[in-house]
């Protein structure tokens, strides 16, 4: 978790903690590596995920609303070029 958000292991798991005692993952065994703990949403985390998910869209919309669709589609595709190359470099 904490390489996957680019922060240090006990901030990590203070994260994780918080998120477990919110009911919005839970913890469970990884069958493939006994030492290791797999998070899972909970159906409490879908939908708060759904939320943020449903907002980020209402912000995305209203920021571009007087863009033409073309400069709109344009856009995705390069902000999706851009989050791919962000990825493979911060594996």
């Amino acid at each position: 978790m904490a390489a996957a958000l680019n922060i240090d292991q006990p901030r990590a798991s203070k994260l994780v903690a918080a998120a477990v005692t919110a009911g919005l993952v839970r913890r469970e065994a990884d069958q493939a590596d006994g030492r290791r703990a797999l998070l899972v949403r909970t159906p409490a985390g879908r939908r708060v995920s759904a939320r943020i998910h449903a907002f980020r869209q209402e912000v995305y919309a209203e920021a571009m609303r007087d863009w033409p669709a073309a400069d709109r589609a344009e856009f995705a595709r390069l902000l999706a070029g851009f989050v791919e190359s962000l990825g493979a470099i911060t594996r």
